[in-house]
């Protein structure tokens, strides 16, 4: 399977359809008060959360409106599910085990020992439930269509630090394997720091949500490369996309809409990368600061995503490479959804900005005349030294 790409669908959550058939908030309360019975020996409450979002990671709303989403796909198979003891899962089951599974990073024995049933179970259940929230949770994840969501996109970035304009921010991320020595394709995903890993690509808004996502390319892919083979970069290259509203400089420059990125992106008209060197000028040194504060939104969601959906988190045991780049899709469609459902769980999360350990940031050398050019105003423009 290739690389996966983000939709473009509309994101529309129907709060008043926001339970699964048969499971409102006081059927998930009973499901969840003679589940726990089954695992309470198992349980251990993180700092913050209570049992249920300790266990799933996740509020029982956005439990509840996840059960609705992915209800029709997957009840409409006519496979059955059972627990060890003969006993068949109920659509809740399914869906906290695959929860758990994803945000545990558990192993499928771990996760089948803690929910009693077996290892294959575990197996077909997770690849269901992702299946069935791409199929219906694509909505949560797409590029901003109207002139509403742009505006307010355009100003939660500049209340950041200043920077205007500014639609977005990219960073990419190793998704780590361990795979096996007879594996014919090994060579193909060793990456530079001799780790075998596929890449993640997104684009985040002020909310830390994510925009746009390409996965799949190999980890020896350097972020110039990811980012050249993505439909983000062609349709923003053809003009069909950061084509909006252009901020006009006192001296008349036009500056497009664009993304930031760090110094491993090329600079482009549509793409903001910082200045590179020591001993900077004052403009620039700012302009970089503004940069940096602003493109910490990526790095940060990233982090956010490794830490609540920890399946992707650590190094993954000879994955499927196959259906990984969906799995990593599903993680940050559930992702969207809890800043979507505003759920309580993010409250407790700690923020921080480290998600790739060990690599080293890349540098790209290629540059636009007229982007170069661009950035400079803007530089000068956020520093009040342009002349009028």
């Amino acid at each position: 399977m290739g690389p996966i790409r983000g939709s473009k669908k509309k994101r529309k959550i129907d709060s008043e359809n926001g339970l699964a058939s048969g499971s409102s908030e006081d059927g998930s309360n009973d499901w969840w008060s003679e589940f726990s019975k089954r695992i309470v020996g198992s349980l251990s409450p993180s700092k913050g959360l209570d049992q249920f979002e300790s266990v799933f990671k996740v509020s029982r709303k956005t439990f509840n409106y996840i059960c609705s989403l992915v209800n029709e796909p997957m009840t409409s198979k006519t496979s059955n599910f059972m627990y060890l003891n003969g006993q068949s899962m109920s659509l809740n089951d399914q869906v906290a085990l695959a929860l758990r599974r994803l945000s545990s990073g558990d192993s499928l024995i771990g996760v089948g020992n803690f929910f009693g049933t077996n290892h294959s179970t575990v197996s077909q259940v997770t690849w269901r439930f992702v299946e069935a929230i791409e199929e219906r949770g694509l909505h949560h994840l797409q590029w901003p269509t109207t002139e509403e969501e742009f505006t307010q996109i355009k100003s939660k970035f500049e209340n950041i630090r200043g920077l205007p304009n500014c639609c977005g921010a990219i960073d990419t991320s190793h998704i780590m394997m361990l795979l096996s020595a007879s594996d014919r394709t090994i060579d193909v995903w060793l990456d530079r720091k001799d780790n075998h890993s596929m890449m993640l690509q997104v684009i985040v808004d002020p909310d830390m949500r994510f925009r746009d996502v390409v996965t799949g390319y190999p980890g020896k892919m350097d972020d110039a490369s990811v980012l050249q083979k993505s439909s983000f970069h062609d349709l923003s290259e053809k003009g069909e996309r950061l084509n909006g509203k252009k901020l006009k400089l006192p001296e008349g420059t036009e500056i497009r809409e664009y993304i930031v990125g760090d110094s491993g992106f090329p600079l482009l008209p549509w793409l903001l990368t910082p200045y590179q060197g020591r001993d900077l000028p004052e403009t620039k040194t700012e302009f970089n600061k503004r940069h940096f504060a602003t493109k910490l939104v990526a790095q940060r969601a990233l982090a956010r995503l490794k830490d609540v959906w920890r399946v992707i988190h650590g190094v993954m045991w000879r994955p499927d490479k196959n259906r990984l780049p969906r799995v990593i899709l599903a993680c940050c469609i559930l992702h969207n959804i809890m800043i979507d459902m505003e759920d309580d769980a993010l409250d407790e999360l700690t923020l921080t900005n480290q998600h790739d350990s060990g690599y080293r940031p890349e540098f790209c050398d290629m540059a636009d005349t007229n982007a170069s050019i661009s950035r400079d105003k803007l530089a000068l423009y956020l520093s009040g030294r342009l002349a009028v």
